[in-house]
């Protein structure tokens, strides 16, 4: 389907969207710039997509692919792609993976989710489909267990694995208790979640040939979003052209940030999707620009990922630079907060996963380096308002993932509801 300008999006979803009819109610006919246009309401917006009496979608259901969306929320909601559009998205999606490092002829096991109208496993076996270079499709799935693929890239020569970050560290950590190496894993393309430093190590052990990168950033409810940029930094990435618009705004006032590494809200606008249009919306995610011309932007993961005891913030990307620094050994292969309630006060855990273990002197090193980063948090800890930081190794696989998604939910909130 081809793209619409900004405009005809725009008249077509408030002449055929009642959602978008009210949205737009205030706004002038004639667009001069994207921010005449409010953001969307994320409330409002799934209030009104639900079936049946449906008042988001532009027109009946009638040729459409339906999937779930809800990554770590663990809250799925359905989201509509017509025909037309998902095979424009998923053709542009392969261009990107070939820029990923997809090479002709490269054999790619699939290892993402499938089922109970789950979009990734099907999206990705599309991308790779309509890629403009020749490759080997293997049709995993995430739900193979990890000797099931390290034995199937032994055997068959795999090149490249595709999946979740906790999937592909799975099959790592099964390959090293194993002794084994890859050799013939040439690139790991990540995707559904940010793939952090801590694995890095893991990963680099069982497959010391591959190169890692981003398979793409879309997502069932933004839909297509952006390309990876090659280099070092896979957080980068940057909007398909003549397809979706990308802005980053202040995450208090919605402004557009316009300035190189000031972080804000990602909102995407998909010029080409019409039956569910998405104008404006919000991603769920924080990035930065990395050029002056606004073009591209790094990834600095969800708009509201950390861990709140009492007034102390605990950023999880802050947070996880710190245990990085502090861990040269590397023995740390992912970490998630776990926020807890007993006598009275909140606590943080910080879940830290392993596959070797760890010596007996390392999470006093741990809390130490991020109470020095942190000094409000030993400061609210001296006054008794919350519990000391505390650390919880456990090993890798027991770090806790989304069910449906296998992606690792980076803050666990065990706190009584009442």
């Amino acid at each position: 389907m081809p793209a619409k300008s900004l405009q005809e999006l725009v008249d077509h979803a408030r002449t055929h969207s009642p959602f978008y009819a009210e949205a737009y109610r205030d706004v002038p006919r004639t667009i001069s710039h994207i921010t005449e246009l409010p953001i969307v309401d994320q409330t409002a917006f799934w209030a009104a997509n639900t079936w049946p009496d449906n008042r988001l979608l532009t027109g009946p259901l009638t040729d459409a692919g339906v999937y779930k969306t809800g990554g770590t929320t663990g809250v799925p909601k359905l989201c509509v792609w017509s025909r037309t559009e998902h095979a424009d998205s998923v053709t542009a999606f392969g261009a990107g993976i070939v820029e990923a490092g997809l090479k002709p002829g490269h054999k790619v096991a699939n290892l993402f989710w499938a089922g109970e109208l789950y979009g990734g496993f099907l999206y990705i076996e599309h991308a790779l489909h309509h890629a403009p270079v020749e490759n080997v499709r293997l049709p995993v799935g995430a739900g193979a267990s990890d000797e099931y693929v390290a034995d199937l890239i032994g055997s068959f020569g795999v090149h490249v694995l595709a999946g979740v970050p906790m999937k592909l560290a799975a099959v790592a950590e099964c390959l090293v208790q194993r002794g084994e190496t890859a050799e013939s894993v040439e690139l790991l393309l990540f995707g559904g979640d940010l793939l952090f430093a801590d694995l890095r190590p893991l990963l680099s052990r069982a497959f010391p040939k591959a190169a890692v990168a981003s398979l793409g950033y879309a997502s069932n409810d933004a839909g297509l979003v952006g390309r990876p940029v090659p280099g070092d930094d896979v957080r980068v990435h940057e909007a398909f052209p003549h397809r979706t618009l990308v802005e980053i705004v202040d995450d208090e006032t919605g402004e557009p940030v316009t300035t190189p590494g000031v972080p804000g809200r990602v909102l995407v606008t998909n010029l080409f999707r019409t039956l569910m249009p998405t104008i404006r919306y919000p991603a769920g995610d924080r990035a930065e620009w990395v050029d002056p011309a606004c073009r591209r932007f790094r990834l600095l993961g969800r708009s509201m990922e950390g861990g709140r005891v009492g007034v102390v913030t605990m950023p999880v990307e802050d947070v996880r630079a710190v245990l990085v620094e502090a861990d040269p050994d590397r023995f740390i292969a992912g970490m998630q907060m776990v926020q807890r309630r007993w006598d009275g006060r909140d606590g943080l855990i910080l879940r830290l996963g392993y596959v070797e273990e760890p010596p007996a002197d390392l999470s006093a090193r741990l809390i130490d380096a991020v109470y020095a980063a942190r000094p409000l948090f030993p400061s609210e800890v001296a006054a008794g308002a919350i519990h000391d930081l505390a650390v919880e190794w456990v090993p890798r696989s027991e770090l806790v993932t989304s069910p449906r998604t296998g992606k690792l939910q980076q803050v666990v909130d065990e706190r009584p509801s009442a």
